[in-house]
């Protein structure tokens, strides 16, 4: 953005946005500016109303009728087809289901099955931390097996890739710089060497568009929370690519990834295709409420989607290094639009204190230890005036010294 603009031009931002209507579809507190989306999206109408429906309805009266007539069993497939469809992965390549934690576990023992002469996974130091925990909990299990580390082993990821490497668990964007890696490029890298590649896309599902048969992507895990709104603890979804689903094991292998599972035989036998990465029963109510929140995609147009959240974080950008930039921000994320999620991040000595006088002036944005103040920007919901109005009280905050009130030091259980 090369010149900072006035609120009047914020208001023909506003005026122009097409994405602008979407904004009535979600339920935001009057006055509250909400920048955390990337940690946990709002509710919309739309996931009230499943959500009320299989409460009220299919579980209050129906009951366990509604396995058949609600048609809850299949609802992990339908539900993956509908979140594949954002993410580049045609019909019978994910499926929503567990945690993404669980998920990464599950994907890490398929791809490690699948390459049997290697003994190494590559990740990154930098990766958000149960992606990491998860590696350690798999190689763990796998005698001989080893993880090597971007950031700690080597300096670029691209380092660490060779002849023994299984599979490579990358973000595709970094959890607290807002960095986008080039899936196309690490996925032609991790091939060439023989390597799977697995692709956490937690932080862009739902923020901007991705192509995972394009850029042949071998597996894929993400979450419903963030940028798709299914809500708090919404299951996760696994995407496998269908060249792999014949020779896909993992060892979660619970009733619902039978083969026969009403047959309640003594043996497992795998299902078919992606179903093969189902575990246990699923969440019927919290896959009702992800079912509402995914209405509001089938309107959204994902290349306008991306260009309104680039100008938001442009916009967000330019004038915090404007109004702010004497009070000892210094931004963490790529200035380049192209190399950024739909975040912003800013470090300062006191980010903490700081988000903490945001969070009671009703703006929300969130805080990554050690030093990070992290700001989601929604598309959807998120308006330039939103972002003006975010600003101005930033700069209150820190021109006044508000922050330094001592319950803002308080540190809550959940920061």
């Amino acid at each position: 953005m090369s010149a900072v603009p006035d609120f009047a031009a914020i208001e023909a931002m506003d005026a122009a946005d097409v994405l602008r209507p979407m904004r009535d579809r979600f339920i935001l507190p009057p006055g509250l500016i909400y920048l955390d989306g990337n940690s946990l999206g709002v509710a919309s109408t739309a996931a009230f109303d499943e959500l009320r429906k299989a409460a009220t309805e299919e579980w209050g009266q129906d009951l366990i009728r509604s396995w058949n007539t609600a048609g809850w069993f299949e609802m992990p497939l339908a539900l993956g087809d509908r979140v594949g469809r954002l993410i580049g992965a045609g019909a019978g390549q994910t499926v929503v289901c567990d945690t993404t934690s669980i998920n990464i576990y599950k994907a890490l023992h398929a791809a490690m099955a699948l390459r049997p002469e290697r003994s190494v996974i590559v990740s990154e130091g930098s990766s958000f931390p149960t992606d990491l925990y998860m590696a350690e909990g798999v190689v763990s299990t796998r005698p001989g097996a080893a993880l090597r580390l971007e950031g700690v082993d080597a300096p670029e990821i691209e380092d660490l890739i060779n002849s023994d490497v299984a599979v490579v668990l990358v973000n595709h964007v970094n959890y607290k710089s807002g960095e986008l890696r080039d899936m196309a490029a690490l996925t032609r890298k991790a091939h060439e060497h023989g390597a799977l590649i697995i692709w956490d896309l937690c932080h862009t599902a739902g923020a901007l568009p991705i192509d995972l048969e394009g850029a042949d992507v071998d597996f894929a895990v993400g979450c419903t929370y963030k940028y798709l709104n299914g809500g708090p603890g919404a299951p996760a979804f696994i995407y496998a690519a269908t060249r792999h689903h014949g020779d896909i094991r993992q060892p979660l292998s619970g009733w619902w990834g039978h083969a026969r599972p009403f047959a309640f035989e003594k043996h497992y036998a795998a299902g078919e295709g992606i179903r093969r990465f189902l575990c246990g029963t699923q969440p019927i109510l919290s896959l009702r409420a992800l079912k509402g929140a995914l209405d509001v995609w089938d309107e959204v147009d994902m290349t306008k989607l991306r260009e309104k959240s680039i100008r938001l974080t442009d916009l967000f950008i330019a004038l915090v290094e404007a109004k702010c930039g004497a009070y000892g921000l210094e931004l963490e994320s790529p200035r380049d639009g192209a190399r950024r999620g739909s975040q912003v991040s800013f470090s300062h000595p006191n980010s903490y204190e700081i988000m903490q006088a945001l969070i009671a002036r009703d703006v929300i944005g969130d805080f990554r230890a050690p030093s990070t103040m992290r700001f989601g920007f929604t598309p959807l919901y998120v308006s330039y005036a939103d972002v003006w109005q975010a600003v101005e009280i930033l700069e209150e905050i820190l021109r006044t010294g508000t922050w330094q009130d001592a319950r803002f030091a308080v540190r809550a259980a959940v920061t």
